[in-house]
């Protein structure tokens, strides 16, 4: 999974910042893929990056794109290291079209269970892209009998191990970042689980009725109670917006079909 260089200096447990290895990542992808973007500027990488993105996903949708099997780690890795949970989507989408659900979810639960823990939280935004329907079929990998253009997708693949590695993060984890990431796609009803695993969400349930943090609270309370004119009962205040809601960057657009594949509310 290392592109350029592992985020952790062996032995050192110092971890490089996220941007630099998001900024490496974005190079890479630039020559790889051979998108018409000029190197960026100094002090305009953020701008930079996004121009990689676009460029990108106009490729993606003009049609006839052909990703060499060499730019699958850095797709998955530029997606994982995107902060913004709207805009991997440019890079999760090419990536599933050439390349597969099945590959692209694999990866990703390596990701969450062996990765950095900027790596895990990276992870669990990305997840929720997979399960976007496949809908560019002129973006195809390089390589014959690559990809999953031609095979049954089964956007359930790997569904429930995800949820098992997720849970078992949640509630493991020290990280705030990787506990936000993970919540909003990790059901906590005992039918997504089999009985060994009904401890372990009472666990999770239990700290995130508890934690400290806000967002993670308001994941798991109860809904309020709605008041109308004759019960008098209160109405249920609007949900917060989750940070860097995914209704940015064409969200909208998919949301009901990726719920109904992953199963989670």
């Amino acid at each position: 999974m290392a592109v350029g260089g592992d985020e952790t200096a062996a032995g050192s447990g110092r971890t490089e910042d996220g941007q630099q290895v998001l900024l490496r990542c974005l190079a890479a992808l630039v020559e790889i893929v051979g998108l018409d973007v000029a190197p960026a500027e100094p002090g305009e990488e953020w701008r930079w990056g996004r121009r990689v993105g676009a460029a990108l996903r106009t490729a993606s949708r003009k049609g006839g794109l052909l990703l060499p099997g060499a730019s699958f780690d850095v797709l998955m890795k530029t997606a994982v290291h995107e902060p913004d949970p709207s805009f991997n989507r440019w890079f999760m989408e090419p990536t599933l079209n050439a390349f597969g659900r099945r590959r692209v979810r694999s990866t990703l639960l390596d990701y969450l269970r062996t990765g950095t823990d900027l790596e895990r939280a990276g992870a669990a935004r990305a997840w929720y892209w997979s399960a976007l329907p496949l809908r560019l079929p002129e973006v195809r990998a390089a390589e014959e009998g690559v990809g999953c253009q031609k095979e049954e997708d089964d956007r359930s693949v790997l569904t429930s191990e995800w949820y098992e590695a997720a849970l078992r993060e949640f509630v493991s984890s020290q990280h705030v970042s990787v506990q936000t990431s993970i919540i909003p796609g990790l059901p906590l009803q005992k039918s997504y689980y089999p009985p060994e695993l009904h401890d372990l969400v009472d666990t999770a349930l239990a700290m995130a009725r508890s934690h400290p943090h806000d967002y993670i609270r308001h994941r798991v309370a109860p809904p309020s109670p709605v008041r109308d004119s004759r019960t008098g009962l209160r109405p249920r205040p609007p949900a917060p917006e989750m940070p860097l809601t995914r209704a940015r960057a064409g969200a909208r657009e998919c949301r009901d079909d990726c719920r109904s594949a992953t199963g989670a509310g």
